[in-house]
């Protein structure tokens, strides 16, 4: 979402959480962080943490270019593949769901559904 994207460049912070049954709850957050040097994931509490360097942020926000990507290396030697992307607009339109905040699809004029 547009909104989001916007409000990880000025605050450098995107937040949200998802219910589940039990009373427990998922938690996810993208940080722009001006010490990170490549795109980095943590998880601790049921809560999923990426973290993203703020100059990156900032030329990814301010352009068109689609996805932040990264892989972070894990202590047993296998890796973790980071990928954060704007969302588009669907190209088959779905009527229950607000597309007002997305970017435009690229292929919207071209791609045929």
């Amino acid at each position: 979402m547009r909104g989001e994207v916007d409000t990880l460049k000025s605050d450098g912070l995107v937040a949200a959480s998802t219910a589940f049954p039990g009373g427990r709850t998922f938690r996810y957050a993208v940080e722009s962080s001006p010490a990170s040097v490549n795109p980095a994931a943590f998880f601790s509490e049921n809560e999923i943490t990426v973290r993203l360097p703020e100059t990156t942020v900032l030329a990814w926000a301010t352009s068109d270019q689609v996805s932040i990507e990264g892989e972070q290396v894990l202590v047993d030697g296998e890796s973790l593949k980071i990928l954060v992307e704007k969302d588009f607009v669907c190209l088959t339109g779905r009527d229950d769901e607000d597309e007002s905040d997305m970017y435009p699809h690229p292929e919207a004029d071209t791609a045929r559904c």
